[in-house]
Order: structure tokens, then sequence, then C-alpha cells
């Protein structure tokens, strides 16, 4: 986003939850709504001469905790006593629930960026609200999604090799994105840059861990894809969690995309079907730019 052009917009009412950053003088200014989704509302924010954004985590009763305790398996809780509660799941163990989903997504980012993984720069947590990088585009706008823009088939490659190493990074550390897929990755003035952490998932602690990885994997492979389908064929997230298992996998573990499938303990055929449900996207997606070019 470019400079900033004056006080909070007239139209919008300083948003609850980021009042008490202004009279902290954490931030000076909220410029405009960035998105708002189930968990959190993402505003951009003006502190001092550098504009970030602003995560205001919505609270228990406007979101939805369905598959909550899968993704929290694994995770560790800071104290035993909110541990307890948090099993107990009263009115104090809801609310110690809620510090910890929103603490997770904390100490997940500035364990990947001292890790160097590509993800939004954090500033601080205050009064339950995440200050970080504003991502941007080369002109200085908010960063389009992964899912928002067209590639050629190089670049589709290219952010591939970039992502799966991302998730590599990731992985190293113990952590699994959880909810990877084109509406969490940005690009920005420097490619791909990783988001929402909130369900961050434990490698080694979480039963779920091999199968979420191997989706997340999939679901980015599943869009690049689309444009380079030749990215349908790779095999990396069995490839690196195989690796991760033996304990072989390193940060700068080359890969090959090469997977040599256990045909006894594995269902082949809902990997065939998860492979043809790319195939078709990816035909489906072409098909449609095909369609669009003829318009124009």
């Amino acid at each position: 986003m470019g400079a900033p052009t004056g006080r909070t917009p007239h139209w919008m009412k300083t948003p609850q939850g980021l009042q008490a950053l202004i009279d902290d003088g954490v931030i000076d200014e909220v410029m405009r709504p960035l998105k708002s989704g189930k968990e959190a509302a993402v505003y951009v924010v003006r502190s001092g001469d550098d504009v970030r954004c602003a995560k205001v985590y919505k609270d228990m009763a406007q979101r939805s905790f369905k598959q909550r305790v899968q993704y929290q398996e694994g995770r560790k809780v800071r104290g035993s006593r909110e541990a307890r509660a948090i099993g107990k799941a009263s009115k104090y163990g809801r609310k110690q629930q809620e510090t910890a989903w929103k603490n997770t997504e904390v100490d997940a980012l500035y364990q990947l960026v001292e890790a160097g993984v590509r993800v939004p720069q954090p500033f601080g947590y205050f009064h339950g609200v995440l200050v970080m990088e504003l991502v941007t585009d080369a002109d200085g706008f908010s960063a389009p999604r992964l899912g928002e823009i067209d590639l050629s088939p190089e670049e589709a490659r290219d952010y591939h090799s970039f992502l799966v190493r991302q998730v590599v990074l990731m992985l190293c550390v113990g952590l699994i994105h959880g909810d990877l897929s084109a509406y969490n990755v940005l690009v920005g003035a420097e490619g791909p840059v990783v988001i929402d952490f909130p369900q961050v998932v434990s490698a080694g602690g979480n039963n779920a861990a091999r199968a979420m990885l191997l989706r997340d994997v999939n679901n980015l492979t599943a869009t690049l894809g689309a444009f380079a389908p030749d990215l349908l064929d790779t095999w990396y997230g069995e490839e690196m969690w195989a690796l991760f298992e033996q304990g072989d996998l390193l940060p700068d573990t080359p890969l090959t995309g090469k997977f040599v499938h256990d045909e006894r303990s594995v269902d082949l055929d809902g990997v065939r079907d998860a492979i043809n449900d790319a195939r078709e996207e990816a035909l489906i997606r072409q098909q449609g730019r095909e369609a669009a070019a003829e318009q124009d």
C-alpha cells in the first residue's frame, strides 16, 4: 500500500480491538479493512512511517471450532492449569483454548521467520491483536493470493519448487501448516509468502500429521499443475514425509518429486482418484482461460 492519506476513513469506526493499540501508541491509525474471514479480520494500519497489517481474531462465539481437536492434538499448552481447564471445557477452559489458539499463530510466525520460511514478519502481539508485515506487490499494493493470478508454466514450476521448499523448512522445525492452499499464499513483489497459521499442526505429535502434510502439498500441486500439468505427476509430499520419518530430512535436502508407493499399505486407488481430480481441475481451468482468450 502506498503512503497514508489521512486518518481512519470517516465511514469506518475504529474496529473493536484496535482502539487499545491506538491508545497505547502501537499504531497511529487504521487505514482500511484488508480482509475478513471465519477466524479473523485483517486491517491495514499505520505505525509511524510504516504501513502494516493488524489481525484481529474473532471471538469464539463468531467462529466455528469444528475439527479443532484434530489440529490441536500434540500441541503444548503453556501451563498445567490451562491444560486441565481446556480438557474440562469449562468457561475458563474455553477462554484458555481461545488464548492458546491465538498464541499458536504468533509463536509459529516467530519460529518460522527464524527458520527462514517466507512468512509475514511479525511486529508483536498486543491486546490479542497480531501486528505484522503488509505483503505488497511490486507497485506497493496489497499482494494478491496465489489463486487470483495466472502464471506461465515456468512461473508455476518456480513457485511450486519454492513453496515445496517452504513446506520442508516448516517440517524441519516440526510444523505443518495444516490448511495450505492457493488462498493462504500471497504473491508479493519477491515471490510467494505463506500466511495464516492458527491451525498449524505438530508434525511429531499429531496422528493426522502425514495426512495434513500430503493435503497441503497436493493443494499446491493441483493449483500450480493447472498451469504446468507435469507437476501433477510429482510426489513431493510423500517423499519429504518418508525422509522426515527416517530422520533424514534437512532444510536443504534435495527432492526429486519421485516416490515408490508400498502397494500393501497405501490406498493407491484413492491416490489415483486424487491425482485424476487434480488433472480434471487443471483441464477445466485451462479450458476457461482459453475461452476467455477467445472472447478477448
